[in-house]
């Protein structure tokens, strides 16, 4: 663990330069907002969520959305909506199509 008691290694963006890349970057306050981007290991955007400062992140959801991917990527299934490991994931299809309901039951 390093100093602060984050176990994972931060980055600074002096001056913008990556929030300017993904567009979060606030030239007028001189600071990036709060953005987040799950990139896959083929560095395709997957998701990202951009908050202003007075709204929290919800890293719960962040680490649930993370295992999603990591599952869709392995099996080629799909995962509902609130998805956690372990529940029904869908096999993706024509013969899914407006049934959605019939196969997934929250």
């Amino acid at each position: 663990m390093i100093e602060g008691g984050v176990p994972f290694p931060m980055l600074e963006d002096a001056g913008g330069k990556i929030g300017q890349l993904y567009g979060v970057y606030d030239e007028a306050a001189g600071v990036d907002i709060r953005g987040r981007f799950i990139i896959d290991p083929d560095f395709v955007i997957r998701a990202m969520e951009v908050l202003t400062p007075e709204v929290g992140r919800n890293p719960d959801e962040l680490i649930r959305q993370i295992l999603a991917f990591q599952h869709v990527r392995a099996t080629g299934e799909v995962t509902p909506s609130g998805w956690q490991p372990g529940q029904t994931t869908l096999k993706p299809g024509l013969k899914l199509v407006g049934k959605v309901w019939e196969v997934w039951k929250p």
